[in-house]
């Protein structure tokens, strides 16, 4: 019974096996199909000299340890950064940090360069330039001081101080008539932090269109400053930039706007930068309690009213 079943199901005729084995033979085809895809169809060449090249110049660019980076030294603080090769002259140069006078270049002797932080080699040239008559007519001319780098110049720009109007007679022969020339003494200006605009700001070294924009800001804010300190509150304002200009800023209009704490609203304190919203809804809760403030010295009894808070924000406040 069952061979029979067997040989019902598994006996094919001539037509049959020719189907079964074109079967197969298609199977076949398609299963090696893949192997030889790559060879019927063409891959796409691409260039791959001008990406190679790019590696070669970028490993050529860090391999060259002589290139330094350095900020722009006039730039804002949103300014790209530049580099400058290493060598005399430059600002890569490591300088040392000393500390900061008023000096005259013309009458300096070697201790004092030291304690401004000049090297030693540099010093000597400053003195062999000195011995051999040479002279400092204006601070700008520290500038060319070879080895002095850019950095330390600015830092030590606004604290030179030449004594005297120098006389020099250009012409050599005693006998020559023609006059002597003289060189007028050029001294640092100074700025009124209250009344100077944008454009006096960004002539100060460091000081960019927007460090300019945001000191005026935070000067009207606050109703002018009564302090230069102020002038480092400053958003964005790096120290380093504040101790660089400081000397060159003043005040001689010290007046400014006061807010009357007995009728001011909570919106006219919280807009001052001194007071936030905690401190001037405070003030404002205890007048309504107790009355009009007497004296300013009633600001300590608010409790968010702290020592510092009220040193900083006195100048501005007044009674009536």
């Amino acid at each position: 019974m069952w061979k029979q079943f067997l040989s019902s199901y598994l006996n094919y005729n001539k037509k049959e096996r020719a189907g079964i084995i074109t079967l197969i033979v298609i199977i076949v085809i398609l299963c090696m199909l893949p192997f030889f895809y790559p060879l019927l169809i063409s891959r796409k060449k691409y260039d791959h000299s001008a990406f190679e090249k790019e590696i070669t110049l970028l490993k050529e660019k860090q391999a060259d340890s002589s290139i330094k980076y350095q900020p722009d030294k006039y730039a804002d603080e949103e300014s790209p950064q530049y580099y400058q090769p290493s060598g005399k002259n430059y600002a890569s140069q490591k300088q040392l940090r000393g500390e900061l006078f008023y000096f005259d270049p013309n009458n300096l002797d070697e201790s004092g360069w030291r304690r401004l932080g000049v090297k030693d080699k540099t010093i000597a040239t400053i003195q062999n330039y000195l011995s051999k008559g040479g002279k400092f007519r204006r601070p700008e001319d520290i500038d060319k001081i070879w080895g002095l780098n850019d950095e330390t110049v600015q830092r030590l720009m606004p604290y030179v101080k030449i004594e005297n109007s120098i006389v020099e007679n250009r012409y050599s022969n005693s006998n020559d008539d023609k006059p002597a020339v003289e060189y007028k003494k050029y001294a640092t200006a100074l700025i009124d932090i209250n009344t100077a605009d944008t454009t006096a700001l960004i002539a100060l070294p460091g000081i960019g269109s927007k460090l300019s924009q945001r000191i005026i800001s935070f000067r009207d804010k606050l109703g002018g400053f009564y302090t230069v300190e102020q002038v480092a509150e400053t958003y964005g304002l790096p120290d380093s930039t504040f101790q660089k200009v400081k000397a060159r800023l003043s005040i001689n209009s010290a007046s400014v706007k006061q807010i009357n704490i007995n009728t001011a609203t909570v919106d006219e304190l919280k807009s001052h930068p001194y007071l936030r919203y905690a401190i001037a809804n405070a003030i404002v809760q205890y007048k309504n309690q107790h009355g009009n403030f007497s004296s300013l010295d009633d600001l300590k009894k608010v409790v968010p009213v702290t020592d510092e808070v009220f040193t900083k924000v006195y100048p501005y406040l007044k009674l009536n």
